[in-house]
């Protein structure tokens, strides 16, 4: 067991240990090159002694090192010190998926699909860079304190499968596919039979194959039918429980092809949750005789509906043909065999160019609509039907008229049934993402993804959250490990509103602040005090000692979010803009201003520019945590203080000469006679046209919107607006 304090590779700072496994202890570190947190983990001394299993372990963990993607947990670096193998890891602050079943019994059926695509996209990623995962299970798959899924530990069930200790403990056994069991070939497939153990038990809150020892599970996986997962859970709907049934099948050809193909039922399942649209490729022999099967029906067991992009490798072939041969000699030699096997192959190349040919038919259908549709359009408005004209930069009242293109409704505060009526009005899906503590009543929507009145394609999914009420709080106990980063994520989870404000420690007569920059100072209400959601917290955070206005700038290219927040602590203000990158892994910062190890004045605005990953980013992303209260913020707590509230939810369209960039947004408004000006936006990309929600100050019916880019790091003035603001009811 290591210590706190201990070094590894010269590099990672051991803080303590915060888990333990089978296999390896878990230790939270301080990695000094990169100034950033993370998990290493390191392998227990009994599994240091087989070299071959160090092999492979060090292959396998470096091939997993090569995956990036939001729902894996990113491996950073392995190796050895002197005798000490490592692994380290991105540091997830949360618990296993196997804790939060423990904590809530069962999972709301939305709540258990969410969860499930998350780490069906997490293990898609893998498979298509060739890792399969081999061990999935709730134990493996983390849930952090912001709601993202993470899977993690890939490569590390096939490094240890080839030790003498098997790698199929109780733990694990319980998720382990029929092929794994039996100590067959594995491959994706095992894991989609994984995952859909692991969803069987967040729906039901237990594991359908239970027993005293590992042998005895192992049996029931091979023989035996698990209960229907309705059983336990009365009103688990059609459709999920037959994609259950499909990953779970003991006969690899009969589950989902890979894992693209259960995402996407998945998702048709929280739209239609009754649909019977998952197919099921059954053929039961009930009574234990000799089934005698067709070349036709063989292939149609043997082949998904969906077509085939990959070809099946010959082990796992031979595992889809044991369920239907016998033990016996039939009769057929070798040479009947490979004509039949032939004949289905000549069988499906038909087929397949007979999809080809229908599918270019269909093409050319959609392209010769596609052609009549422009014509039709391109008439239309030559007769002077769309002769309204828009500048750029226009601030207009948001309509519905913008070819393609649709008006998201307000669903705050409605019910789901109001809510699906809207959406279906104007052409948008719906998808509900999960439950949420807020001031709308239980039961109603209390948030939604995309701000209403902003124009988006039709049959976009509209995701919202469900309000739980508002709820007896408590405010959490923090010490000087957290980050403020990570308190303040905390605090917004549990659903309290947070302004954060920041002020210089005092020194500790030694040199140093009392409290470390980017570190809570205070919190208020304090600590353990009641509250209820939707409360206001005011967040201290230290800026450390004050040097004026010449503080050295520190580098965090490469650090997560947290990190660069936590080490930009003596700024005033941080702005975060997200960008997609396939070369830095999503949450890593890609640059930032002002230059590292430059001197600059930590009361002007530092900027950092946060990689998204492979996924576009969020056109208005949430506030980023370690930033000042907003500017609109404040007006909000002007207007309640006077009990009322002037609001302006006009539309801006593109501005002139507008090239892509982050963009600055600011209210001027005349107040009293004086002149105040509020940042509404700052180091954003915009989709437009952008939808306004802005608070005024109270009284005043017009302002002005100065909108400016991020051009060589400066600021530059696209352009000003009149805006009008009008009482709310």
């Amino acid at each position: 067991m290591l210590k706190a304090g201990m070094i590894i590779a010269e590099r990672y700072e051991v803080l303590g240990k915060i888990g333990t496994g089978g296999m390896a202890d878990v230790y939270k570190a301080k990695d000094h090159k990169l100034n950033r947190f993370v998990a290493v983990k390191v392998l227990k001394p009994e599994f240091r002694e087989d070299k071959t299993f160090i092999r492979k372990f060090r292959s396998e963990a470096q091939a997993a090192a090569g995956l990036t993607h939001p729902n894996i947990v990113n491996v950073f670096d392995v190796g050895d010190d002197e005798g000490v193998y490592y692994i380290v890891m991105e540091l997830i602050e949360g618990i296993t998926l196997k804790e939060y079943i423990a904590k809530k019994g069962k999972l709301s059926i939305k709540e258990a699909t969410s969860i499930a695509i998350q780490v069906s996209m997490g293990l898609e990623a893998a498979h298509n860079h060739g890792i399969v995962h081999r061990d999935v299970k709730p134990q493996n798959i983390i849930i952090s304190t912001d709601g993202k899924v993470k899977v993690t530990d890939f490569g590390i069930a096939r490094a240890a499968s080839s030790n003498t200790i098997s790698s199929n403990v109780m733990g694990s056994v319980h998720y382990s596919s029929p092929e794994q069991v039996r100590g067959g070939y594995s491959d994706e497939k095992s894991d989609i039979y994984s995952l859909g153990i692991t969803l069987y038990e967040m729906v039901t809150g237990r594991v359908p194959f239970d027993g005293d020892t590992t042998v005895a599970i192992a049996i029931k996986h091979l023989q035996e039918e698990m209960a229907p997962p309705s059983v336990y859970t009365e009103n688990l709907p059609y459709s999920l429980e037959q994609i259950i049934f499909k990953c779970t099948q003991k006969s690899v050809g009969r589950r989902y092809e890979k894992m693209e193909d259960v995402i996407a039922d998945l998702k048709h399942s929280l739209i239609d949750p009754q649909g019977d649209f998952v197919k099921l490729n059954d053929v039961v022999d009930t009574d234990a005789k000799t089934v005698v099967i067709s070349d036709e029906e063989l292939g149609e067991i043997k082949h998904t509906q969906k077509n085939r992009t990959v070809q099946r490798k010959p082990e796992v072939e031979m595992l889809e043909d044991e369920e239907y041969e016998t033990d016996y000699d039939d009769g057929d030699d070798d040479r009947e065999y490979e004509r039949r096997r032939a004949a289905e192959k000549e069988k499906r190349k038909k087929k397949k160019r007979r999809t080809t040919s229908r599918a270019v038919t269909i093409v050319a259908l959609l392209a010769g609509a596609a052609v009549l549709a422009g014509g039709v359009f391109l008439i239309v408005k030559n007769t002077g039907v769309f002769s309204k004209t828009e500048e750029p930069g226009q601030i207009q009242q948001a309509d519905n008229k913008d070819e393609g293109m649709v008006v998201v409704p307000d669903l705050v505060g409605k019910t789901e049934e109001e809510a699906k009526a809207l959406v279906e009005a104007v052409n948008l899906g719906k998808q509900m993402i999960g439950e949420e503590a807020s001031d709308q009543e239980k039961g109603r929507i209390s948030s939604q993804d995309i701000p209403a009145g902003t124009k988006v394609e039709a049959y976009t999914t509209l995701k919202y959250s469900i309000s739980k009420g508002q709820e007896d709080l408590t405010i959490p106990e923090y010490d000087e490990t957290v980050t403020a980063y990570a308190y303040q994520k905390s605090l917004e989870d549990m659903g309290l509103t947070v302004i954060v404000q920041k002020e210089y420690s005092e020194d500790d007569g030694t040199g140093y602040p009392v409290v470390e920059p980017g570190y809570v100072m205070a919190v208020s209400p304090e600590a353990g005090s009641a509250a209820k959601s939707g409360d206001t917290v005011t967040l201290t955070v230290s800026r450390g000692l004050d040097w004026g206005d010449g503080a050295e700038v520190p580098d965090v290219v490469g650090a997560t979010e947290e990190d660069a927040v936590t080490s930009f602590g003596k700024w005033t203000e941080i702005n975060i803009t997200k960008q997609q990158s396939a070369d830095v892994p999503a949450g890593q910062v890609i640059s930032q201003s002002p230059e590292a190890g430059t001197a600059a004045d930590p009361d002007e605005p530092a900027s950092l520019v946060v990689s998204s990953g492979n996924q576009p980013p969020e056109a208005e992303p949430a506030a980023d945590p370690g930033t000042q209260a907003s500017a609109d913020t404040a007006a909000q707590q002007k207007a309640a203080a006077n009990g009322e509230v002037w609001k302006c939810t006009q539309s801006l369209n593109t501005p002139q000469n507008y090239k892509g960039g982050a963009l600055r947004l600011e209210l001027i408004q005349e107040v009293n006679g004086e002149s105040e000006a509020f940042t509404v936006v700052d180091g954003k990309t915009l989709t437009f046209p952008y939808k306004l929600d802005i608070t005024g100050s109270p009284g005043v019916s017009e302002g002005t919107l100065s909108v400016s880019e991020m051009v060589n790091g400066e600021y530059q003035q696209l352009g000003t607006y009149p805006l009008t603001f009008e009482k709310a009811e």
